[in-house]
């Protein structure tokens, strides 16, 4: 995708003149200054812009930017130049703002009002900083917002003084840069190289002998679905337009195939990463893990017996085999890693199990499992599977903080095409939970003394760097300084893909063992998460598997994310405490903490971005609020 993508919907040539070649030019030019003329004009005559926060219809780009900055303090024009956004950004941003003014909530600051009046009256000026444009970098904001959307093809038009034409070379390395920073391909070389030679292709079938004569205004992204339109004359420059008009030598090269190609290219970087026997290996020496999921399905028999069982991401085969022995009739197990599909083929063999080896003829297998190569989306494809066939939904999907990996989306997605009605889904709910952690959380103590040497100065370089990284790693329950509190709980059997991005407030008070009078540090927020069978679906042997500090150590140690700044805590009130003194410090201890933390899915494919607004409030209500912090867990 070249870096000013979309910016022109169609375009094509003007007629040519086949009567007299020598004034073809000439009234191509003067064909082009009238049309463009009595476009701009048929524009200017039907196109409402609507505005990003109130009911106001406005005639032009430049008057509604205009009142945003007048009336709603929001300089799209400032925010665009100073961020440097491109054309994706700034179209994300433009459905980002909408999302939330719909929704009644700040675009900036995420506060929640209780009316569009209330959110007009909120309203403010922002410090247009760097880490800004992290709130709608989320690919989602591609989808517009509000359908037949004007101000989407139009924010970015040329500015005055500058040519009319879009007339750009796109070079190899300027479009997959673009792919890599959209998250469609990585930064190797190989899934890069593969996907241009995929673009490549795709433009040659349809008459393009030369990619870099494709417009970088070229682009349509009204969402991934959408085609390119590219000249199919090959010439060295291409005219663009914003025109719905199309000339007859234009032809349609279908950019969602391209992009698909691209995703399965992550996919298979992905999925080879779990060739490795180390990673299964970690993963079935978890006795918490195994003990878990061994107990739900050994020792829930009015479930398992004789139904029919999906495993979505098998690995070696570990749970199909416990389906197996737990009486399933039949076991799915599906897996995306070529080397570990056929592992996995060869350990259900050699314990005779698999379905295949037990054929009778006439189609029918008395095996159990069987073993299927490939991403559940697209099981179709190489297995004959009725929809709604399937009694129960078997995977083991967690990731760090519980959502990183993204592989509940694929969970869900078997569950609403191949679950039966009722069904049962293993495991049923997940919940994500949320405590402050205190100095011996950080690596300050370790660095301060060295064999009697004081190194404190590279410790609190790393407390520097851990406030912008999380940090994957035990962490010592006693250094858990407030009260354990859940931040969000999914229910696997009813919920929705789009649930996994989400935004929670919570409070942190200090531990209740903490002396009354005694001050304690919070350094940051630890995450963890716990998975359940509950009785629902197993009703002899309800189980839970949980990460959390509390419990024996899991492979997925806990998430942790330290503040800018640490907040001294308190449980009860000193009268002595300095008025002036700001809340959250060694003379005025805070009485809580509010946090309010967003997880959504990012834009690089398979990671999340979790934000933390964070702040101390007194024992008088008195607020101090710490910077943004945003991270990326990849």
């Amino acid at each position: 995708m070249a870096s000013n993508a979309a910016k022109c919907r169609e375009f094509g040539e003007f007629a040519e003149n086949e009567e007299d070649e020598s004034s073809s030019e000439e009234e191509a030019a003067d064909g082009w200054d009238d049309w463009n003329e009595d476009e701009n004009q048929e524009a200017s005559e039907n196109t409402e812009f609507k505005c990003l926060f109130c009911d106001s219809v406005y005639s032009s780009c430049d008057s509604l930017f205009e009142h945003c900055t007048s009336t709603h303090f929001f300089d799209f024009r400032s925010i665009k130049k100073t961020l440097a956004l491109d054309f994706y950004a700034s179209f994300k941003l433009v459905n980002y703002v909408r999302h939330m003014v719909a929704g009644n909530r700040c675009w900036s600051c995420h506060i929640l009002c209780n009316s569009n009046q209330d959110l007009q009256n909120h309203l403010h000026w922002v410090d247009i900083r760097k880490d800004l444009k992290l709130l709608w970098e989320n690919d989602k904001y591609l989808q517009p917002f509000m359908q037949e959307d004007p101000l989407l093809y139009s924010f970015d038009a040329v500015e005055d003084g500058e040519e009319d034409q879009c007339m750009t070379l796109v070079d190899k390395e300027e479009l997959l840069r673009d792919l890599r920073e959209t998250g469609i391909v990585s930064s190797d070389d190989e899934i890069v190289n593969d996907t241009y030679a995929c673009l490549s292709c795709a433009t040659k079938e349809n008459g393009i002998k030369d990619l870099t004569v494709i417009s970088s205004g070229c682009l349509n992204v009204l969402g991934l679905s959408k085609n390119v339109v590219v000249n199919g004359d090959v010439a060295k420059e291409v005219n663009c337009s914003s025109s719905k008009k199309q000339r007859d030598k234009t032809v349609r090269v279908s950019f969602a195939n391209v992009l698909a190609s691209g995703i399965s290219k992550v996919n298979e970087h992905y999925f080879g990463s779990y060739s490795s026997y180390g990673i299964h290996r970690e993963m079935l020496s978890d006795k918490v893990r195994m003990d878990a999921y061994r107990q739900a399905i050994l020792e829930n028999p009015s479930l398992l017996n004789g139904a029919v069982v999906m495993d979505v991401g098998c690995g070696t085969g570990i749970l199909s085999l416990f389906a197996a022995q737990a009486g399933a009739s039949s076991v799915i197990a599906v897996e995306a890693s070529e080397k570990m599909a056929r592992v996995a083929t060869q350990v259900v063999k050699e314990n005779g199990l698999s379905w295949s080896e037990n054929y009778k003829g006439d189609d029918h297998y008395t095996g159990i499992v069987k073993v299927v190569h490939g991403m559940v989306e697209e099981l179709d494809k190489s297995l004959l599977i009725q929809t709604h066939s399937i009694d129960i939904l078997l995977s083991e999907w967690m990731g760090y903080c519980l959502l990183y990996e993204s592989m509940l989306s694929s969970v869900l997605f078997a569950r609403d095409k191949w679950l039966k009605p009722g069904g049962a889904i293993l495991p049923d709910t997940a919940t994500m939970f949320a405590a402050g952690f205190g100095r011996g959380g950080t690596s300050l103590p370790f660095w301060e003394n060295v064999y009697g040497f004081d190194m404190s100065c590279v410790g609190k370089e790393l407390v520097e760097d851990a406030a912008e990284t999380p940090i994957v790693d035990i962490i010592d329950s006693g250094d858990i300084v407030t009260m354990t509190v859940v931040l969000q709980t999914f229910d696997l059997a009813t919920m929705k893909v789009e649930d996994m991005d989400f935004t929670a407030c919570i409070e942190l008070e200090p531990n209740s063992t903490t002396p009354m009078e005694s001050t304690v540090w919070c350094h940051g927020v630890v995450l963890w998460f716990e998975t359940a069978f509950t009785s629902r679906f197993c009703k002899e042997k309800p189980t839970i598997l949980s990460t959390s500090p509390y419990t024996s150590k899991t492979h997925w140690s806990q998430t942790i994310f330290t503040l800018k700044e640490p907040i001294a805590l308190s449980s009860e009130n000193n009268p002595n405490a300095a008025k002036s003194a700001t809340v959250g410090t060694d003379s005025r201890a805070a009485a809580k903490i509010q946090l309010r933390i967003s997880v959504v899915r990012a834009a690089q494919h398979r990671s999340i971005d979790i934000s933390l607004e964070t702040t101390a409030v007194g024992h008088d209500g008195m607020k101090h609020s710490l910077p943004v912090q945003m991270f990326n867990l990849c």
